[in-house]
């Protein structure tokens, strides 16, 4: 029922709005929204007792009641990779991607809302997942991607029911355009940048990670930053978790030193980051020139005691070469992480500690990287 629904709250100005009738960003300052709602560290967390999907966590989701949008999504496994590392394989979500986490989210607000139609904007797998489960909910859906876009991803999103809009330009171009689109009567922006219910099905990657783990966390969380929606996630539920005493991991930042706009700010100092220039990289996923939550994805690394780290597309080659070579098929994106902390990585970046890294989209996505001319 929508009256039960959370409201937005601006980080930047305080502005408040219900989520039944808000604009998709903030109307004052133009930013994305957070969402005023803290689970309750006293309420029963008994995830082993719920259904087979991400809905399993529900007194820590700001969605309540009967959930009908599904695909059994989340649970993924926990594999050992290296000594004291291991990796949580989240590429082998229904759409073969962590987006699914959010995407589940935004899609049934949406069936609460209904709207008439559902726009998305995404480099690919955002798309793929919104794709899925606007059709699993009913939705009529539309995905704005950049020119260059895996054809494999696009089919996905075809295959699912979605109308397919290329824009000429990079990911900004496909954002600009969202949200225009987004503007009209009658639409629904699933935006995995600015919705903040988002954020709230990305951090039950960590639940799962404190689930699989015995009730704790490790040291070290690894998580690939683009726009960052996993790792605020993540930052999201290790506070809710800290609630409830358990200690609280590092958190380890990795970009394409290609696109880094993340880590040239945290290592300069700066509270935000500014934009840089759109540049080729084999880590499409993460190549994001301007990060919207850019001030709140550095407070977050600054607050565990983390930092950030960057990786060269031949890095980012031989890591998903190793990975295959250890039984796990991921897409570039997805090897960004292990290029980071690896045994191919300069020095000892987790200092032997204990530590997870995500394993965020199939390699049937996007192939093999091709070799370097």
């Amino acid at each position: 029922m929508t009256h039960a629904l959370p409201g937005y709250v601006c980080a930047e100005d305080g502005t408040r709005a219900d989520a039944r009738t808000a604009p998709w960003c903030c109307p004052v300052c133009g930013g994305p929204w957070d969402l005023d709602f803290t689970p309750d560290p006293n309420a029963p967390l008994e995830p082993a007792a719920g259904p087979n999907s991400l809905w399993r966590y529900g007194s820590a989701l700001p969605l309540t009641g009967a959930f009908a949008v599904t695909l059994a999504e989340g649970n993924t496994p926990l594999v050992p990779l290296a000594e004291r590392v291991h990796a949580k394989l989240d590429f082998l979500m229904p759409t073969l991607s962590f987006k699914d986490r959010g995407a589940v989210m935004l899609a049934e607000l949406a069936r609460r809302l209904a709207p008439r139609r559902v726009v998305a904007d995404s480099s690919g797998n955002a798309g793929t997942a919104f794709a899925a489960y606007c059709a699993r909910a009913g939705l009529e859906c539309e995905v704005f991607v950049p020119e260059g876009t895996s054809a494999k991803k696009t089919e996905q999103m075809r295959a699912h029911g979605a109308a397919v809009r290329v824009v000429p330009g990079g990911r900004e171009a496909a954002a600009a355009a969202a949200r225009e689109a987004a503007d009209l009567p009658g639409v629904f922006y699933a935006s995995h940048v600015f919705n903040p219910y988002f954020l709230h099905g990305t951090k039950t990657y960590v639940y799962e990670v404190w689930e699989a783990l015995g009730g704790h966390l490790p040291e070290v969380l690894v998580v690939p930053v683009g726009n960052g929606t996993l790792l605020l996630g993540a930052a999201l539920a290790v506070e809710e978790l800290a609630r409830r005493g358990v200690r609280p991991p590092t958190l380890i930042a990795v970009q394409s030193a290609a696109v880094a706009p993340l880590a040239a700010a945290f290592h300069a100092g700066a509270e935000d980051a500014g934009a840089v220039p759109q540049l080729p990289t084999l880590a499409e996923g993460i190549a994001i020139p301007a990060p919207p939550r850019a001030r709140q994805i550095l407070a977050a690394v600054r607050k565990s005691g983390g930092t950030f780290l960057t990786v060269t597309d031949d890095a980012v080659r031989a890591a998903q070469l190793d990975l295959a070579g250890r039984g796990l098929f991921v897409e570039p994106t997805a090897a960004a992480c292990w290029a980071a902390v690896g045994p191919t990585a300069a020095g000892n970046p987790l200092q032997d500690r204990t530590a997870v890294i995500p394993l965020c989209g199939a390699g049937a996505k996007t192939g093999l990287a091709a070799p370097a001319v």
